[in-house]
Order: C-alpha cells, then sequence, then structure tokens
C-alpha cells in the first residue's frame, strides 16, 4: 500500500513540474521588456447593415450604440428595431418616416473618424410635437429610445439633422399640404386614399397645429369600442361662441360602411385651413362669419369592420357571411356599431309624437321633449354623445352624409301613413327644408341632373331632393330628431351609389362635392336673425321666435339671440317669453339676399297668470329632462361587468406583436405606464 503511495506522489510532482514548465512567464516589471501591456481594441466604424435604416444620409455607424446596444445582431433582435420596421403600418402615412429616421439615429448612430454623431434634440422635440398624435391615435406611448432629452444633444455639443434629406425632399413633394411656399393648387396636396381611424384622427390634430388660430379639435364622447368620437371647428375664435354668429356642423359615416362623406369631411378640414392661410377671400369670410363643427366619423367601429371587409375581398380572400353573423350580408359590413344598432334609428322618435298631437288645439312641432320610456331602451354610446352635443351647442343647419344613392333627402323620415307607408310628409318649413336641399344639390356636378340613376330615391326625387318618409320612411332618425328637439335644420346627403367606392373615384367625388359643402355652409346666414330683449337691454333666453303660418318656433339661447332660418318672401315674425308680452314685426327677404336680416325685439314685462306661469315652468323643466333616471348610465355599467372586468385592463391591438420570447414586454409602449 505504502509503495502505491509512494509512486502516485513521484507521479503528481512530475505532473506538477510539467505544468509549471507550460505556463507562460510571469511579468516581472523589473525587467525592461518582459512585461508588454495589455491594449484594449477601440471601436470602430462600420458599415450600416440595418435594413430599415439603410436610405439615412449615412453610411457607416459604431457599436456599442447610443441604447449600449453591442453589436448589429444586438439591436436588430429588439423590440425598438422590430417598432422601427413596421412604423409605416401603424401610423400609415403620417410620420412614420421621420419616427423611423430619428430611432435609426440612435439605433445606428452617424459614425465619423470612429466617433459617434449624436442627433440634435431640436428635431426631436420639433418631430415629437409633430407626431406625437399619431402614436397617441393608436394608443402607443411616445418610445422611449426617442427621448429627447437623454439620447439626443445641443447645438453646442456637434450634433446632426437626421432628417435633413428628408425635409428637403418635403418642400418639393409633402406628405400632406401643409406649406409655407402657397402652392398652385393647395386641394390637390389632399391625399385621395381611405384613413384608417388613426390616421383621420392625426390629420384633425394636425390640422389643428396648422390652423391654430381658427381651428380646434374636441371630443363629444367615444364609441362603444372606445373609439374617440373626434370633432374639429373653425371659427376666429376657435372654442367660443359668438354674438349673433350661426353655429353649423357636417357629421358623416353614421353607418360604418358609407365612408364617402367621412372623406370628403376630411379633405374639407384640409380644404378650409389651406385656403384659409393662402388668404382665399371666400374661405376667410365663411371662417370669420360662422362656427364650422366637422365630425368625419360618427361609427368608427363599424368602419374599422367595413374596412377590413373591404380589404379581404380586394386581396381575393373568401369571406363568408355566415361568419359574419346573421346581422350582416356582403353589402352591409360595417353599417351598424358594435352593438349592432343602427345609429340613425336610435334617436328618439318624436314624429311619432307629433303625428299624435296634431289633432290637438295649439300643438307644437318644436323643442319636444325625449320622453322618459325612450332611457329603457338600449341607446347607443354614439347616439348619446351626439344628442348632448346637439343639445349643448345653438346649431342651425346641419348636413348628415350618407352612401348608396345620389340626393339630398329632407325631413320628415317617419311616414304619417297610419300604416307607416312610404308618403310625402312635409315639416311645417317644408319651404325653408326644399330650399336648403336645392342649395347644395344645385351646386353638385351630377346630383341636380339626375344622371346618376342609382337607389331608390329615383323615382321620387325631384332635381336631386327628396322628402324622406315618401322615399323610404324610418322612424328613429337623427335629422327629425335635430329639427323636432332643437333648434337645427338637418337634411341628409346621399352621395353617391357606391358605398365604399375604389381610392380612385375620391378624387372626382371631392371635385363634385366642394362646392357643394361650401353653399350649404354659406346657407346657414339665410333668413334673420337677432336679439330678444327686455325693456332694460337685456337679453331674454328661452323666448320663442314664431312666423306667422308656419307651426315651428325657434328659442332664443343664452343671450337672447337667435337665427331663423326662411326662405324669401314676407313673413310676420313675433317673439314673446313667459311673463313678457308679444312683440311684432313685418319682413320682406328678397330672393338675392344672402346674409341674415337682422331682427330684434324688445318686450314689455306683464303679469303672468299662476296657472299659466305653471305650464310655463312645467315645460321647460320637461325639456331639461336629459335621461332622468340615469338609465345609461346604469346599462353601461351593466354592459361593462358582463363583458368582463377586466376589459379596461385589455392591451391595445398591436401589442401581441412586441411581446417576444424570452424578452420582458415592452411596457414602455403602452401610454399610462
Amino acid at each position: 500500500m505504502w509503495k502505491m503511495r509512494i509512486m502516485l506522489l513521484a507521479a503528481l510532482q512530475i505532473l506538477s513540474a510539467v505544468l509549471v514548465t507550460a505556463l507562460p512567464p510571469r511579468c516581472d516589471t523589473q525587467i525592461r521588456g518582459h512585461c508588454k501591456p495589455i491594449v484594449e481594441e477601440k471601436p470602430k466604424c462600420e458599415e450600416m447593415q440595418l435594413s430599415y435604416c439603410d436610405n439615412m444620409a449615412y453610411t457607416h455607424t459604431l457599436y456599442p450604440n447610443i441604447l449600449g446596444h453591442s453589436s448589429r445582431l444586438e439591436a436588430e433582435s429588439g423590440v425598438e428595431y422590430l417598432l422601427l420596421s413596421v412604423l409605416d403600418t401603424l401610423l400609415g402615412s403620417e410620420c412614420h418616416q421621420e419616427a423611423r429616421m430619428l430611432g435609426c439615429a440612435v439605433l445606428a448612430p452617424r459614425c465619423e473618424a470612429d466617433k459617434v454623431l449624436k442627433p440634435c434634440r431640436r428635431v426631436c422635440e420639433a418631430t415629437r410635437k409633430r407626431c406625437i398624435h399619431a402614436f397617441e391615435a393608436i394608443q402607443m406611448a411616445w418610445p422611449y429610445f426617442l427621448d429627447c432629452d437623454r439620447f439626443f444633444v445641443a447645438e453646442e455639443e456637434g450634433c446632426y439633422d437626421p432628417l435633413h434629406d428628408l425635409n428637403a425632399q418635403s418642400d418639393v413633394d409633402d406628405d400632406y399640404m401643409f406649406l409655407d411656399v402657397p402652392p398652385v393648387e393647395p386641394a390637390l396636396k389632399i391625399k385621395y386614399t381611405y384613413h384608417s381611424n388613426a390616421q383621420l384622427n392625426s390629420i384633425l390634430k394636425r390640422t389643428e397645429e396648422e390652423c391654430a388660430d381658427i381651428a380646434r379639435t374636441y371630443s363629444i364622447g367615444r364609441s362603444t369600442e372606445g373609439k374617440e368620437l373626434l370633432v374639429i371647428e373653425f371659427s376666429d375664435s376657435p372654442g367660443q361662441h359668438e354674438l349673433l354668429e350661426p353655429e353649423m356642423k357636417f357629421v358623416a359615416n353614421m353607418h360604418g360602411d358609407e365612408v364617402v362623406g367621412r372623406q370628403m369631411l376630411i379633405y374639407l378640414a384640409q380644404y378650409l385651413c389651406s385656403e384659409y392661410r393662402l388668404g382665399n377671400e371666400r374661405i376667410r369670410t365663411l371662417v370669420n362669419t360662422t362656427r364650422i363643427h366637422i365630425l368625419p366619423s360618427m361609427n368608427p367601429d363599424g368602419f374599422e369592420v367595413a374596412l377590413s371587409n373591404q380589404h379581404d375581398r380586394n386581396s381575393g380572400a373568401d369571406v363568408d357571411d355566415e361568419e359574419m353573423g346573421r346581422s350582416y350580408s356582403s353589402t352591409n359590413v360595417g353599417r351598424n356599431n358594435a352593438q349592432n344598432i343602427d345609429l340613425n334609428k336610435n334617436f328618439p322618435d318624436l314624429t311619432s309624437i307629433v303625428y299624435n298631437r296634431r289633432r290637438q288645439k295649439g300643438y307644437r312641432t318644436d323643442h319636444i321633449p325625449i320622453p322618459d320610456y325612450y332611457w329603457f331602451g338600449k341607446v347607443a354610446p354614439e347616439t348619446y354623445a351626439v344628442m348632448k352635443w346637439i343639445r349643448s351647442i345653438p346649431f342651425v343647419l346641419s348636413a348628415n352624409f350618407h352612401g348608396g344613392d345620389l340626393v339630398v333627402s329632407y325631413p320628415y323620415d317617419r311616414s304619417k301613413h297610419p300604416l307607416d307607408l312610404n308618403l310625402f310628409s312635409p315639416t311645417p318649413d317644408d319651404k325653408v327644408f326644399k330650399f336648403l336641399s336645392r342649395s347644395y344639390a344645385s351646386t353638385h356636378e351630377s346630383m341636380y341632373t339626375g344622371n346618376a340613376r342609382c337607389g331608390t330615391a329615383y323615382s321620387h326625387s325631384h332635381r336631386g331632393t327628396v322628402n324622406g318618409a315618401q322615399w323610404a320612411s324610418s322612424a328613429g332618425g337623427m335629422q327629425d330628431f335635430n329639427y323636432l328637439h332643437t333648434n337645427c335644420f338637418e337634411v341628409t346627403v346621399e352621395l353617391g351609389c357606391e358605398k365604399f367606392p375604389p381610392d380612385e373615384d375620391l378624387f372626382i367625388n371631392w371635385h363634385e362635392n366642394q362646392e357643394a359643402m361650401l353653399s350649404f355652409i354659406e346657407a346657414v346666414h339665410r333668413g334673420i336673425k337677432g336679439i330678444v330683449r327686455d325693456a332694460e337691454g337685456n337679453g331674454i333666453k328661452g323666448a320663442r321666435v314664431s312666423v306667422r303660418g308656419i307651426r315651428h318656433d325657434i328659442i332664443t339661447a343664452e343671450n337672447g339671440e337667435y337665427w331663423r332660418l326662411l326662405s324669401p318672401g314676407i313673413h310676420i315674425v313675433s317673439a314673446t317669453a313667459p311673463g313678457y308680452s308679444r312683440a311684432s314685426k313685418k319682413i320682406h327677404l328678397p330672393a338675392m339676399m344672402h346674409s341674415a336680416g337682422r331682427v330684434d325685439f324688445f318686450l314689455e314685462k306683464v303679469v303672468l297668470e299662476p296657472e299659466e306661469l305653471e305650464e310655463e315652468e312645467a315645460a321647460v323643466a320637461a325639456y331639461q329632462r336629459f335621461d332622468p333616471n340615469n338609465q345609461y348610465e346604469r346599462y353601461t355599467q351593466i354592459t361593462d361587468v358582463s363583458e368582463g372586468r377586466t376589459a379596461r385592463a385589455e392591451k391595445p391591438w398591436w401589442w401581441n406583436y412586441f411581446v417576444l420570447p424570452g424578452v420582458p414586454s415592452p411596457t414602455w409602449l403602452l401610454m399610462n405606464q
């Protein structure tokens, strides 16, 4: 045993000697030249090889990059680069190039003389201000690696402009139409293609920024799926009501699959902004004397369904109508909202109330209260938002854009026939509505001539106009609600035979409707306007302005002001208010008078009988009742619970695309994180 131990010990000594001789000699600092210093290799400029950054103004980059990625492979495998690769899909044509090039300046920084040259902070800040709306529209936060303070530097530190070449090109061919140098034809800068909901909101926001002195965007609520119902207004004092300045509105895309009106209103917003800046006298007069409100999409949820279906059909994909649900066919996919509600049949049916009361003495056809039973039905959030909007602003005139026919339809929409058969059913203001309808149809390039024979309106229409009930009787429509519940006169404009025509038709659609829309805005200035005051000169809110022979009154607004659309001719106009005497005037409106005549009234106070006072107070209280039992809120809460309490925590539609295996979830993409 001991002999084996001696042999093993000897073997270990021999192995130890071999290992020692095999090791490199120790560095002895006392001996000159015996030690060689370890030199770390410095990073050098290398050729740009990131495919989504190959159009940058430089050809060489350096790693580690500004984010600390040590190599091209590490940069390519990150969520940051993945985001750059899909920006065009996410943002559309709006800002995707600027955001991608800024990102490339960080992920693959410019390298000169083996040193990184950082991008300028001012460029980043300007881009963020211009483009953040595009990210917010898809519920995405501004990317952390585009933080202007962290990854970009000031001019004094020797920065460069990564967007220089792009900006130079945009001076010649801008994606949109906002140029400091007036082009020959600003309208040609409009993009004649369909815009997604995100792109629509971005365009409206950018228009607001470009024309901040005359434009303002605001939201009137959200759709069933939470999409913003965004409005843009034009006025010389945006956000403010000006005394005696009439307010009008355009609404489109109430049916999600009827999309031409949506595009026309986007183009109109761009056109008003562009032409105002170019000094177009007609547009400046319109904006300076009118407050114009534009809601391009009342049904953004339905539009998304319709757009997706259109893409499927254009790509040749098989679309199974049964898979879409029984409520849809291949011809009306996306028509209703996300709750499968037809929004143009979802408003209170006030027309039936008028018909039921027409044999009563002294019955009225104005400011009819919303019946309490209406709130126990299914009220869509889009309908609710628009009703509150209509009640909150003293609109005078309105147009609601649809598709599938080529005609202007005017109230009533609900037939007076006892069996609800199609029958001519005029309002007390039939002459005014025919005049308003003609103001649009007669200036449309093909509607007035009746050359386009499509749909069912042709056999009933007269020079591009038709009574709604005579054409196709329906209850719960928006134009009847406007007329019977408020001071607003609304017509429905059917913009063409095809509800969803190809992109190439949009150019023709715009030029057919451009003049008609402007003429319709100008029509808000027809008739009379004025202020009803007491003996001391104070405006009287809630006074009634009546026209002899027309059983439909206008109610004065906050400062006693009113606007009364009237056809040319001689009229006897009266004003009265609870506790005041009646005053009357005879007026003459010439046929060629294109601005509202000023007719003021001064009322003397009188003693009102207690019974009369109670009646007036009851009438006012009834009109002001809007969802008195909070039925809508209760229904909404119940719906939220039934659809799952975690609905609010749902991630945006694009989220799963960026969740990579083995990589922490990129929560920096989420807003409010």
